[in-house]
C-alpha cells in the first residue's frame, strides 16, 4: 500500500500541487479553528517539509521565500507570530482504526522567528510539527493532491476547509457526492460554536460563499442539495464535477489576474468593485495609488518624489504589523493618511 509520505516524496519538486494528508483534510479543529490566513501557512508548511512531514526535525523556511507566494499576504514577524499561536492551538483528533484508538494532539510542537537578519527581510522561520500530527502522517495511506495556486486564492477559511476535504475524496472510484448532517458540516468548515446556529445563517453565511468562491477559483464545481424531512434540513449533500476544459482555461486565467475585483466579478458586480492596494512592488503609474503618494507625501530635498517602490513597500510593512487588509474597505483612505506623515529615511 502506498503511504502518503512516499507520495510527498514523489512530488517534492512540483510547486503546483501540495500532497495533504487526508487525516489532515478532513480533520476536525476542535478548538480555536484557524483563520484562512493560518491554514494557508499550513498548506506552505507541509508542503515544505513534503516526505519529511512525520520526521522530528527542523524545518526552515525565509520570510522573503512566504512573501514571493502569490495570495500570502506581506507578512512580518508580528503577523506570522499571530499566525503561529493560531495553528498551536489547533487541535486535531486522528482515528487510527487499526490500533483501535484515538490521537489527540497539535499541529506543532513548537515553532521559532530568528529576527536577527529582520532589518534586511530576511527573517528565518523554523517549525517542528507534534507528534501527533507526525504519527498520523507518518500512518496515512490517504492524501489529498491540493492545487496550492487555488489554496492561496481563497479568501475564507470556510473556503479552504470545504475544498480540502472535497480534494480528498475527488479521487476515490464512484464518489462524486458526500452527505453531512448540519452538525457534521458545521465541524468540517469550522464553524464556532455558538455562531450561525440556523442552518439558513450556515447556508448563507458559510456554505454558500464558499462554494462560489471553490468554483470561481478551483477545477471543480460543487453544488449543494439540501435533505429535508418535512420542512426540517436535516442534510446537505456537496456534489462535485470536475471542469470541462474551456472552464480550467477560464479558471487558470481569473487565478492568473489580480485578486482586486474577484469577489466583484464572481458576484457580477465588477463595475463597483472595491480598490485594492497591490500586494507586490511599485505604484508608480498604479491608479489611484500613484497620484496619492505624489500629492500627498512629504518630498525630497530638490522637490523629487520618494521612491514608489520603497513607499509601496513600507506600507506593506505596516498594514502587516497592524494587521490591515490590503483590501480594506477605507485602503484609500488609509493610505492617504499614511502617505502624509511618510519618511524615506
Amino acid at each position: 500500500m502506498v503511504k502518503t509520505l512516499q507520495v510527498a516524496a514523489d512530488r517534492a519538486h512540483d510547486d503546483a500541487k501540495t500532497v495533504l494528508p487526508a487525516e489532515v483534510a478532513r480533520g476536525v479543529y476542535i478548538e480555536n479553528p484557524p483563520s484562512a490566513e493560518a491554514l494557508k501557512l499550513m498548506h506552505l508548511l507541509i508542503a515544505t517539509a513534503g516526505g519529511r512531514m512525520a520526521e522530528d526535525v527542523r524545518h526552515e523556511l525565509r520570510l522573503a521565500s512566504i512573501k514571493s507566494i502569490t495570495g500570502m499576504r506581506n507578512h512580518s514577524r508580528a503577523t506570522l507570530r499571530k499566525l503561529f499561536i493560531e495553528l498551536a492551538g489547533a487541535v486535531m483528533v486522528f482515528d487510527d482504526t487499526d490500533a483501535q484508538c484515538e490521537i489527540i494532539g497539535g499541529f506543532l510542537d513548537r515553532a521559532k522567528l530568528d529576527y536577527r537578519d529582520e532589518a534586511t527581510d530576511d527573517l528565518l522561520v523554523a517549525w517542528w510539527f507534534g507528534g501527533a500530527f507526525r504519527e498520523m502522517a507518518e500512518k496515512s495511506c490517504h492524501w489529498a493532491i491540493m492545487d496550492r495556486q487555488t489554496v492561496f486564492a481563497l479568501s475564507s477559511k470556510y473556503s479552504i476547509l470545504l475544498f480540502q476535504y472535497v480534494a480528498s475524496l475527488v479521487n476515490l472510484n464512484y464518489v462524486t457526492s458526500k452527505t453531512f448532517t448540519i452538525s457534521e458540516l458545521r465541524a468540517v468548515m469550522g464553524v464556532p460554536d455558538g455562531k450561525m446556529m440556523r442552518w439558513n445563517d450556515v447556508n448563507r453565511f458559510a456554505l454558500k460563499p464558499a462554494i462560489a468562491e471553490i468554483n470561481q477559483t478551483s477545477r471543480m464545481t460543487l453544488t449543494a442539495r439540501p435533505r429535508k424531512v418535512g420542512r426540517t434540513v436535516t442534510g446537505i449533500t456537496i456534489a462535485w464535477t470536475e471542469k470541462e476544459p474551456e472552464r480550467k482555461r477560464d479558471t487558470k486565467r481569473e487565478l492568473d489576474r489580480p485578486k482586486t475585483g474577484r469577489k466583484a466579478r464572481r458576484e457580477g458586480t465588477a463595475e463597483t468593485s472595491a480598490l485594492n492596494f497591490p500586494e507586490h512592488g511599485t505604484v508608480r503609474d498604479a491608479q489611484p495609488w500613484d497620484r496619492i503618494a505624489r500629492d500627498t507625501a512629504p518630498r525630497l530635498e530638490g522637490g523629487h518624489v520618494p521612491d514608489l517602490r520603497k513607499l509601496a513597500d513600507s506600507f506593506r510593512k505596516w498594514c502587516g504589523e497592524k494587521s490591515i487588509p490590503l483590501d480594506a474597505t477605507s485602503i484609500e483612505k488609509t493610505f492617504t493618511t499614511w502617505c502624509k506623515s511618510y519618511s524615506a529615511r
